[in-house]
């Protein structure tokens, strides 16, 4: 006849136990849970970012309509294209500001403005740089 051990209770020192929670997550049905919860937070945070990502692009295209129309009703009213952004807060000869501020884009970089514009010759092209940072990526927000 063949004598079975019995498992008792056992003595673990502190350092054997280490780790024993990772183990134990990881083995058995336990990392399918694991895997799952990673999983969804993963999702969640894909989906955060992309939420994220468009609120800077409509920023970007609010702000870009706003210098847009100031370019356009400084045109109107001196009857040449501002030199800088800055003369759209502080105009020579009217007392009208035509900004309150100078915008930023989504990501707080300052715009490009061309005026008069290559592709509309009667407005001004606002250019962002976008999400990369740089006007040589085809990134950019017009």
């Amino acid at each position: 006849m063949a004598t079975r051990r019995r498992r008792g209770p056992s003595i673990a020192l502190p350092w054997e136990r280490r780790g024993t929670w990772l183990r134990g997550l990881v083995s058995g049905r336990r990392w399918r849970l694991a895997l799952g919860v990673l999983a969804i937070v993963g999702a969640l945070a894909m989906i955060a970012s992309s939420a994220d990502q468009r609120q800077r692009e409509r920023e970007t295209r609010a702000a870009i309509s706003e210098i847009k129309r100031a370019v356009g009703a400084f045109r109107a009213d001196l009857g040449r294209c501002p030199q800088s952004l800055h003369e759209l807060l502080h105009p020579p000869r009217s007392g009208r500001r035509y900004l309150r501020h100078i915008p930023v884009d989504g990501w707080g970089r300052a715009f490009w403005v061309r005026c008069p514009g290559r592709y509309d010759p009667d407005g001004a092209d606002v250019v962002s740089a976008g999400p990369s940072g740089s006007y040589l990526e085809d990134d950019n927000l017009r």
